[in-house]
């Protein structure tokens, strides 16, 4: 609506203000003081009345203006607009805070609000890993069956995303302390920084905006709870809340991989990425033509025994996952290295009966079996610290446990008997760890949207 056709000066004459009524179409018009704030609402019935009780149409509007009338604020909710329309009040004025006519609202005209911006945020969750581990590298599962046992907990990577209203680029990490800025996509892609995980993820992601993205981890770096596919899957998911066409929780999975391994050229395995992005105690099979994950739906007493049964350390050592999957990828040329990550392999379909079947205890147990493995991989998996800290832990009450991720360093994991968790948390403590409280998470990967204005 044009509100020139619904404001008139008091000083005007009634004649002024049929012209108008006249012209808005709406049978009324609405008076304003010399600071053009409005003071009052003159219907055609009003002026009629009027004329009719002797006065003249050439006589000021003022002489017979109603300051009694219905108006709203500008900012005034919706829903209390609405309950006027229905109450047979068929036009109100929205006036700003010096009473200025700022729109007019009737039955036939009330547009909706147009679209505002808005940012989007993420959060994705950690894993931990239970057996077989170095079996979802793609060249031993070419030739060889793959599976693991993994399960998302409570400790997340956080992605904060904007569109900007230029072609800018402005990322931050929190945990690195590491800044990316750059006036264009193109530019943000040539340039060297210390952030190439991002760089890469935007090179495959492609977007027609400029944006302002943050980023902030539950964990420290180099923890072993696969935190580059973490951080990787809460920066997609905010760009996939820009999306129209989303991308699915495979197609998700697979960008990260992309990333990570191709673009990047760090070496590494699968179940990362579809850990984080899937959520939830999972056991997974990877194969030559097809990677599948498949939930493991346990009584809830026996899920909430096994969390209560899990010990999570910081070792307080960084290790670099990429650099000890690199020495794995050529031991596993050897058979001997083969053979054992085969039979971690058959030890992990053994650790998915005992947990759909409750055996807990015997299922901590195991852990020992797949640490024993694992460390065989490699000479960098483990270290004479990490098995005496181990060795210690399992005199002290843990039934099991192994060390999480690539190995080296970063959190280990151990499984306490019943009725020794504190001599086992008392063990660790000592030993100046820090642990770690969790609960599993079995959503994986959140987004969700909001209006910057809220």
């Amino acid at each position: 609506m044009n509100i020139k056709n619904f404001s008139v000066f008091k000083g005007n004459s009634l004649k002024t203000a049929l012209a108008l009524i006249e012209k808005n179409n709406n049978g009324i018009i609405f008076a304003t003081n010399k600071a053009s704030a409005v003071i009052g609402a003159l219907t055609d019935g009003d002026i009629r009345r009027y004329l009719l009780s002797g006065g003249s149409i050439n006589d000021k509007i003022e002489k017979c203006v109603n300051q009694d009338f219905v108006w709203f604020s500008k900012d005034t909710e919706r829903e209390k607009i609405l309950k006027n329309l229905d109450n047979q009040i068929k036009v109100i004025p929205l006036l700003d805070s010096k009473k200025n006519l700022v729109s007019v609202i009737s039955r036939e005209h009330f547009p909706i609000d147009k679209e505002i911006k808005t940012y989007a945020r993420c959060m994705a969750p950690a894993r931990i890993s239970f057996g077989g581990g170095g079996s979802d590298v793609t060249h031993f599962f070419s030739e060889n069956k793959g599976a693991v046992i993994n399960s998302t907990i409570s400790l997340y990577s956080h992605a904060l995303l904007r569109k900007r209203s230029d072609n800018k680029i402005k990322i931050f990490s929190y945990d690195l302390q590491k800044k990316l800025n750059a006036d264009s996509l193109k530019n943000a892609l040539k340039k060297k920084s210390e952030l190439p995980l991002i760089q890469a993820l935007i090179k495959i992601i492609e977007p027609e905006f400029g944006f302002d993205l943050f980023i902030r981890s539950d964990f420290p770096v180099g923890s072993g709870l696969g935190g580059s596919s973490v951080v990787s899957a809460a920066i997609l998911g905010c760009f996939n809340e820009f999306r129209i066409d989303k991308w699915d929780l495979h197609e998700l999975s697979e960008i990260c991989f992309q990333a990570e391994r191709i673009h990047m050229g760090i070496s590494g395995g699968w179940q990362d990425q579809y850990a984080t992005i899937f959520g939830g105690l999972n056991f997974m099979e990877f194969k030559k033509d097809q990677n599948i994950v498949h939930s493991l739906r346990l009584r809830p007493e026996i899920k909430l025994e096994l969390e209560e049964s899990l010990i999570l350390c910081n070792t307080g050592k960084m290790h670099k996952s990429g650099d000890i999957h690199d020495d794995q990828k050529k031991s596993l040329k050897e058979n001997n290295i083969k053979n054992l990550v085969s039979k971690n392999v058959d030890l992990c379909y053994s650790q998915r009966n005992m947990l759909l079947r409750g055996k807990i205890n015997e299922f901590g147990k195991s852990l020992n079996d797949a640490w024993n493995y694992k460390k065989q991989f490699s000479t960098k998996i483990s270290s004479q610290e990490i098995d005496n800290l181990y060795e210690g832990a399992l005199k002290n009450g843990a039934a099991g446990g192994k060390i999480l991720g690539a190995g080296g360093g970063g959190y280990f994991l151990f499984f306490s008997e019943p009725f020794k968790r504190d001599k086992l948390i008392n063990y660790l403590s000592d030993q100046n760890l820090e642990i770690r409280d969790f609960q599993f998470d079995d959503d994986g990967i959140r987004s969700w949207s909001i209006r910057e204005t809220n």
